[in-house]
């Protein structure tokens, strides 16, 4: 067994703004996106193993989190010109298959993943109601494979204590996913 470091958690560090188009025709800002008690920014993509092994799980935990004032945005950044199952149109569909109750956006430019430092898919930030980050780590512990039933919903309770308190959790476990497939420069 591969003994892992909780990454540092920047507490207190800032979400930097965003205007991001969604597959709902809306352009949605950081602003619009914030719940009464915080807000999961997600970096998401239609073909990732990582993200695919969570969604049905991702659509329960945050249509629960809605009822705790906790909103969420997922964003996707990859580069589709290369990776066509992440185009535009095709993140469209997925949205609606798995009915996502959040907004689910394209970060055409890249310019947002890198202000938020994101590395893989799927990555999460947890902001209380300040913009103030709390939550950087897993979803739960899946893999390319969904979890078994019943493990622990890190990511769930995380952003519940933070819509509760505005605090996130001291120990935070790394998320894993495949990296931000970045566009040549």
């Amino acid at each position: 067994m591969v003994s892992l470091t909780t990454p540092v958690c920047d507490f207190g560090w800032k979400a930097p703004d965003f205007s991001l188009p969604g597959v709902d025709g809306r352009v949605w800002t950081l602003n619009d996106s914030m719940g009464p008690n915080g807000l999961l920014v997600m970096f998401i993509c239609n073909h990732c193993p990582y993200v695919k092994a969570i969604r049905p799980r991702l659509v329960r935990d945050l249509a629960e989190l809605k009822a705790h004032g906790m909103h969420a945005i997922a964003i996707m950044s990859n580069d589709p010109a290369e990776y066509a199952e992440d185009s535009f149109d095709n993140m469209k569909k997925v949205a609606v298959e798995f009915g996502f109750p959040f907004p689910y956006v394209i970060d055409e430019s890249q310019d947002v993943a890198k202000a938020y430092g994101a590395v893989c898919t799927p990555d999460f930030f947890g902001f209380n109601r300040d913009f103030e980050l709390q939550y950087r780590g897993r979803f739960d512990e899946s893999r390319k494979d969904t979890a078994p039933e019943g493990v622990r919903r890190d990511l769930f309770e995380a952003m519940k204590g933070i819509a509760a308190t505005q605090r996130g959790p001291t120990v935070q476990i790394p998320s894993i996913g495949c990296s931000i497939k970045w566009k040549d420069a």
